[in-house]
């Protein structure tokens, strides 16, 4: 399909189209294709968005692949959509960048997705240092996440495959705008001097374009859009909120002396179907019990077959031990080219391995296939949120263990896992909501927070809320029902830190239907 840019870049671009199940038919720019067209980017097609939810909810089967594209063409239509509605100075090479951060946000996602940078790098981490105590050695392994993976893997991609030419071919100037795409998706990059304005990318003058990708003020972003959507329609959950309802109304406001997006005050009700939508395909799926527990168990399995799985990375680098361009599965994200060769993958290599040093991993892969999973045995949500739970779960699991009198059970700490569950709407026990601001139809250049009429009208002021799950490794009837009596009994041995067992109550549903509609 050849379509056309205006301005300097202005000639003809022979774009694609996607025909994609929740955007339709998406034309994408040819910069975007020629990125899409890269290994480190079709990697993400073997990276299930949802990660172990697949193993409760057979149709979410969709992948970071098809998000990613999705993400980046809604950047370019939010992106254009300001652009015809208000003379923001926003250029066919903003446009693109836009578009690119969007397409690119999420290349640094390893294994199942959140999975492996919140829960098996944490406890990977954990051991390698806790080896290193025994050994009397200093030091502190870093912590990580799958932003600055995307960032690293963003400069892979660009010199692996040679795209500054392409890019300045589309307009673009490298050097400033690769800076841009990785502030969109991750921040900003290193401190400044400069408080007033952290990023070097754009100026402050279009601070706006920093909301469209990855909104760190309240979280509406164009990639919470594509996967309320996209997981809703896979996972089967009704999604009441509205994406296209935010393109036709979002205008650029000054907020506190910098420009924000904002929507039209009658779209208050629209922004907390957002926030409500994401909070119930977090309890229902993502912190499903049974999802959280296969995780949980995946995640261990990675534990004990890392050192043992071999990941080649660049030549003249180190890996794991001194081996040059060998790393393992908790060091492949210090080397892009040995991390592009990870995915969802490691998975079945550890199922079908014939390898002595993975049996062991491969006993807790073949019980999830067989649905040989640890058993639920109780939840309760605390008085107070504890914020320091990490350190106390291994006091908590031999507290459970030492419950009963000797030989009642047989049961031992290390039959016992626990699991701390934190859900909120987005914004930690904040309403993101009044983080939003509202403009009028009488006075669209003039941005105020939600009204209080209609603050007084949502029912639920709690948002969010924290629960600790026990769950038995041992399987058989007799050893869940011992693990129910420990259970039990630890309970009341913590009086001060569990309410009464009716604490385990949802908080109130957002009641839009009693809200007033206000009129187009």
């Amino acid at each position: 399909m050849v379509g056309f840019c205006r301005g300097k870049m202005a000639k003809k671009l022979i774009t694609k189209v996607f025909n994609d199940t929740i955007h339709g038919h998406m034309e994408l720019h040819p910069l975007l294709i020629k990125i899409i067209d890269t290994p480190q980017f079709q990697r993400l097609r073997f990276i299930k968005q949802l990660g172990g939810v697949y193993f409760v909810y057979p149709g979410a089967s969709h992948n970071r692949f098809e998000h990613s594209i999705g993400v980046g063409y809604l950047a370019g239509k939010l992106a254009e959509a300001l652009r015809s509605r208000q003379k923001l100075k926003i250029t066919d090479r903003d446009v693109l960048c836009v578009q690119i951060a969007g397409l690119c946000h999420d290349l640094g996602h390893g294994p199942f997705s959140h999975l492996y940078d919140e829960m098996f790098l944490p406890k990977a981490l954990e051991k390698k240092e806790e080896e290193m105590r025994r050994n009397g050695e200093l030091g502190k392994e870093e912590e990580w996440k799958h932003e600055k993976g995307s960032c690293d893997m963003l400069d892979h991609l660009v010199k692996e495959n040679n795209l500054k030419p392409a890019m300045k071919q589309s307009g673009l100037i490298p050097e400033k705008d690769i800076t841009f795409i990785k502030e969109m998706i991750a921040g900003p990059l290193q401190e400044s001097k400069n408080k007033k304005w952290p990023y070097k990318g754009r100026k402050e003058e279009k601070s706006f374009l920093y909301e469209i990708v990855s909104n760190k003020k309240n979280g509406v972003d164009v990639d919470k859009f594509d996967y309320l959507a996209r997981d809703s329609s896979y996972l089967g959950i009704k999604n009441n909120f509205d994406f296209r309802r935010f393109l036709q109304f979002a205008r650029v406001c000054e907020v506190e002396g910098r420009k924000t997006i904002c929507t039209r005050d009658k779209e208050e009700d629209n922004m907390y179907d957002l926030f409500y939508t994401r909070h119930c395909l977090h309890k229902r799926a993502c912190q499903h019990r049974v999802s959280q527990i296969l995780q949980e168990m995946i995640a261990e399995a990675f534990v004990k077959a890392d050192g043992h799985i071999k990941i080649e990375g660049s030549e003249g680098t180190k890996g794991s031990k001194g081996s040059r361009g060998l790393f393992t599965l908790s060091t492949a994200f210090k080397n892009m080219e040995a991390y592009t060769k990870l995915t969802d993958n490691v998975f079945e290599e550890i199922l079908n391995s014939s390898s002595p040093e993975l049996q062991e991993s491969k006993k807790i892969l073949q019980d999830i296939v067989s649905r040989k999973i640890y058993k639920f045995v109780g939840e309760r949500k605390p008085e107070y949120p504890i914020q320091d739970w990490k350190s106390q779960k291994s006091v908590w699991k031999e507290e459970l263990a030492r419950c009963l009198p000797n030989g009642e059970s047989k049961l031992k700490l290390d039959d016992f896992e626990i699991l701390v569950i934190n859900m909120d709407y987005g914004m930690k026990d904040k309403n993101p909501v009044e983080h939003m601001h509202f403009y009028s139809k009488k006075e669209p250049d003039v941005a105020k927070p939600m009204s209080t009429e209609n603050a007084s009208r949502i029912r639920t002021t709690i948002f969010s809320e924290q629960l600790i799950k026990v769950f038995c490794k041992k399987i058989d009837e007799q050893s869940v029902e011992a693990a129910k009596k420990h259970f039990e009994q630890w309970m009341k041995t913590k009086p001060n830190l569990f309410g009464p067992e009716d604490n385990l109550s949802d908080p109130p549903a957002v009641d839009t239907k009693e809200i007033t509609k206000q009129h187009e």
